[in-house]
């Protein structure tokens, strides 16, 4: 779901002129335990600095397992939450030219504190994108799209026609995958989770309807009807695995010869294992792909206008399972968000 930046007027005048209300957790655990809403300094503007309004920001897997400390980034504390967003320029530093005021931003690296209602951030760690994307859209530019874009571009060369393979269909990155392959022209098999017939039937509905090929549950992948479905189509090349554990292991069974998966997710927190047969004889080969890693190596490349030029067709991605609510100012309000995304993803 997306959580809009909605702040009363009677909120707005409490709040000084140099402060802000922010999310943030000065120890690691469960967030419900210790996520605070507070009122913190608001940052001075440097002459390289900009500051901003947050608009909108999404709650990722990710943010939820950086306070529990089980991420690869451990920011020090006290720390404010959320990777993404999107922004409104209210100043800009002397030295600033590159942003002005009325500028919508997203930041050009994820983890920097995106759960508040204003921040002050160096201006070259911010990325301009046009007010024709979605708001719902650049909120969560910085991750779900931008991954779904860089695994179908940096491991395998896709031609219209070709087939790609992926679990967690249903996902952020998932429904970008479906859409931009869609532009593509490249096929898409989409595996997701067991559930009730009526349920299953509904979601691949949806999907479908988003441009996926083909749409099926994890116990139908590892079935032989499965096989014969396969036989529609081109062998995939590529694979995108999300879940770990028996799912991804059913990719691997799926790829063509000198296929590649690309795992990014590990939703099941189960291991996967990979056949010797099937790595000697069809060549096969399992990768990862971190995002934060990847734009934190390639940061200040030209590869983001490539993202959000205004000839971008992806920017009409759907957001189908993104639920929107008020930004509720009660310190539980992040549990209750957590529990109405178990279906859905959330954005602040």
């Amino acid at each position: 779901s997306i959580l809009r930046k909605e702040i009363s007027s009677t909120m707005k005048r409490v709040l000084g002129s140099r402060s802000c209300l922010a999310l943030v957790f000065e120890r690691f655990g469960q967030p419900e335990d210790v996520v605070k809403l507070q009122e913190i300094p608001l940052a001075r503007i440097g002459d390289e600095d900009v500051s901003i309004e947050m608009l909108a920001s999404p709650v990722n897997p990710a943010d939820v397992n950086v306070i529990q400390g089980v991420y690869p980034i451990k920011p020090p504390f006290p720390a404010v939450g959320g990777g993404e967003g999107v922004g409104i320029v209210t100043a800009v530093g002397s030295q600033v030219t590159s942003l002005h005021a009325g500028d919508w931003v997203i930041p050009a690296l994820p983890r920097q504190g995106m759960w508040s209602t204003h921040t002050v951030q160096p201006a070259c760690n911010l990325t301009k994108v046009s007010q024709k994307i979605p708001l719902d859209l650049a909120a969560t530019l910085t991750v779900n799209p931008t991954t779904a874009y860089r695994m179908l571009r940096d491991f395998v060369s896709l031609s219209p026609g070709d087939c790609i393979i992926q679990n967690g269909a249903n996902s952020g990155v998932g429904q970008s995958v479906i859409q931009q392959a869609r532009v593509m022209g490249v096929k898409t098999i989409n595996i997701v989770r067991d559930r009730s017939r009526d349920e299953a039937d509904s979601l691949r509905q949806v999907l479908l309807n988003l441009g996926a090929s083909e749409v099926v549950t994890e116990e139908f992948a590892g079935s032989h009807s499965m096989k014969e479905l396969m036989e529609k189509y081109r062998r995939p090349l590529l694979a995108l695995n999300c879940v770990g554990g028996k799912s991804a292991t059913t990719l691997m069974q799926l790829l063509g010869t000198k296929g590649v998966m690309v795992t990014y997710g590990g939703m099941s927190k189960q291991p996967f294992t990979i056949s010797t047969g099937m790595m000697i004889f069809k060549d096969l080969k399992s990768v990862g792909y971190w995002n934060s890693k990847w734009m934190e190596e390639n940061v200040g490349s030209m590869w983001w206008y490539e993202v959000c030029a205004p000839s971008r067709d992806w920017w009409n991605i759907r957001l189908v399972f993104y639920v929107h609510a008020a930004f509720v100012w009660k310190e539980d309000f992040l549990l209750h968000v957590m529990e109405s995304s178990s279906n859905s993803h959330v954005v602040l």
